[in-house]
């Protein structure tokens, strides 16, 4: 007996025996693939937003708070910065088209929703630059839209890596949107319902578990990396009378009200900008120098609004201030988002929402003191209210106002008002912060992106194939350079003959002697149902259930040949994906809002 074959035999007991006592189901091997992309994620957030402090030191020459920045610069700084800052983005977008020609500009939530799960590395990086310079510079937008997009593509590259199926990468890409936003707001609970409610639209626990299991590895590395902490500090509020809960409710309906028309402000000023034929660069400039006039009287307007939001938490601003700062607010994000500025308005939306519901409760409070007895409540609640109504997620916005807070006592009057602002604003416009950016995708594309409806849709490569006539030494070494625990066997025509299962070789692996005089044909097994690439999902499943394995021979009924293989797992995923498409109705949008 030759030593090589001998060896052969050793590797495969020990391959056999790792299988049987250790090798993780699919579902296991996607949470690890999950983790590892909520790490990855993590990792991608943090160099982002060390790179916005970077520019934004370069372009000031101070390392504080974009508002405290704003503050200590003279008046023609506070001008010129924003408007430079919008060319420079501009500048970037123009050039960068020629890395990135060829290249389509599609998004997280375009990939999960409509694409493959492929999202393309230097088209994101440019975007990516550009948004930088527009977040750096003061414009009244949010870091979180680019920060989740870099996230998703560093999973989509680990996916395609990996050698993901369709359906797996694009639940993988979910999972990096799921850390991206985790990372940006240290809220990984937030995180996961982000992108089941929203993009998924189902929180069934196939998807659920992978998109929890990458928030919190990215927020582990966050917190390990950087000196993350609690977003938002806020003193505790708590439920002083009843009465208040008439106050809370009307806040959630005029919430409900604002946020459509927050949400069509800011397309008319997209339109307003692109009437205007500008090229890219000049447009951006545009929208940074409307910034930059405002902050010369009113440098609150700069950045996101995030350190605005703890001083009206805090009750830091007196109403009449509070007043200008929102209406100057709502303009300065209007231009920014009109102009093109690549970027977020989450943040900028809860800014909106803690004015409006501190300038809501400080009226109630001055007619009427026990039924707003802490007009910081009040702000607190219009952050998740005005939230909910734009995104058309309370959920998700509930679980994030608690994660930024960790403020429990708010909780009762914040599930209301955010119920009651949903409710109002779907009555009033089925629009939300994600509608129309994928509409226009899904509206580009030259013929429109259904689900996939039968085997083919799904169907990966063959996988290792013998002949009938194949010595056990072939077998052998087919199995130890494949990752998969079945090997087809085909006839000297290449039809379909059955299979052979790693499992069925181990009666042989301890007589090497039998070992040597066994074929494919000894050890084939043809009671193995095989499917046709036009057969529906549906007789797949009936199919599967029919048979403990994991994979099912796609065979073309007409010649017989085998064209490819199903695997269960990928057909669990497409299904899955089938039932949050009729849960969530209509189509959502990229990155805009994120």
């Amino acid at each position: 007996m030759p030593q090589i074959y001998r060896r052969l035999l050793r590797l495969l007991r020990w391959r056999l025996w790792i299988i049987e006592k250790l090798r993780p189901s699919p579902w296991q091997e996607m949470l690890a693939y999950a983790a590892v992309a909520g790490i990855l994620g993590a990792l991608a957030a943090l160099l982002f937003r060390h790179g916005v402090e970077i520019i934004h030191y370069v372009m000031t020459g101070t390392g504080s708070g974009m508002v405290d920045s704003f503050r200590e610069l003279e008046w023609w700084q506070r001008l010129a910065i924003p408007a430079v800052g919008g060319l420079m983005a501009g500048l970037v977008l123009l050039f960068g088209k020629r890395l990135h020609r060829g290249q389509s500009s599609t998004d997280y939530m375009e990939a999960i929703l409509i694409g493959s799960g492929e999202l393309p590395v230097r088209a994101t990086l440019v975007k990516s630059t550009a948004a930088m310079f527009s977040i750096a510079s003061g414009g009244s937008i949010g870091r979180e839209g680019p920060m989740v997009q870099l996230a998703a593509v560093a999973a989509s590259q680990f996916g395609r890596w990996r050698q993901l199926s369709a359906p797996q990468l694009r639940l993988l890409v979910a999972c990096g949107a799921a850390s991206g936003i985790a990372s940006a707001y240290n809220a990984p609970i937030a995180g996961s319902f982000f992108v089941a409610e929203i993009i998924l639209g189902t929180i069934a626990m196939e998807s659920l578990g992978p998109l929890a299991v990458a928030a919190v590895a990215a927020t582990l590395t966050v917190r390990t990396l950087s000196d993350a902490h609690t977003l938002y500090t806020v003193p505790a509020f708590t439920l002083h009378s009843l009465w208040e809960i008439g106050p809370f409710l009307v806040l959630g309906a005029m919430a409900g009200v604002v946020a459509p028309w927050f949400l069509r402000s800011l397309r008319q000023a997209e339109q307003l900008f692109a009437a205007t034929s500008l090229p890219v660069p000049l447009r951006l400039a545009l929208g940074g120098l409307v910034v930059g006039g405002l902050a010369v009287w009113v440098p609150e307007v700069c950045g996101n609004g995030y350190s605005v939001v703890l001083a009206i938490l805090n009750g830091h601003l007196i109403w009449q201030t509070l007043v200008l700062v929102l209406v100057c607010k709502w303009v300065a994000t209007a231009a920014s988002f009109g102009s093109g500025a690549p970027g977020g308005v989450f943040t900028p939306t809860l800014f909106m929402g803690a004015a409006m519901g501190y300038l809501f409760g400080f009226g109630v409070n001055q007619v009427w003191p026990q039924g707003a007895a802490d007009p910081g409540a009040f702000a607190l609640v219009g952050m998740g209210a005005l939230l909910a109504a734009a995104s058309h997620a309370p959920v998700m916005a509930i679980i994030m106002l608690f994660e930024m807070t960790l403020s429990y006592d708010i909780i009762m009057p914040l599930m209301v008002c955010s119920v009651v602002a949903y409710y109002t604003a779907r009555g009033i416009e089925n629009q939300s912060l994600y509608s129309e950016a994928l509409k226009k995708k899904a509206a580009e594309a030259p013929e429109p992106v259904t689900l996939p409806g039968s085997v083919a849709d799904l169907t990966r490569s063959p996988t290792s194939s013998v002949t009938l006539t194949a010595r056990f030494e072939d077998i052998a070494r087919q199995f130890l350079s494949s990752r998969h625990e079945s090997i087809y066997v085909t006839d000297a025509e290449g039809k379909y003959a059955g299979l052979i299962s790693l499992h069925d070789i181990k009666p042989h692996l301890n007589d090497e002697a039998v070992a040597t005089l066994v074929i494919a044909e000894d050890l084939r097994r043809d009671d193995v149902p095989s499917v046709a690439p036009a057969a529906t999902l549906a007789d797949a499943l009936r199919l599967f259930a029919q048979q403990a394995g994991q994979t099912l021979p796609v065979v073309d009924p007409a010649t017989g040949r085998l064209t490819g293989v199903l695997v269960k797992n990928d057909l669990l995923l497409a299904l899955l994906e089938g039932r949050g498409a009729e849960k969530r109705g209509a189509t959502r949008s990229p990155w805009q809002g994120s």
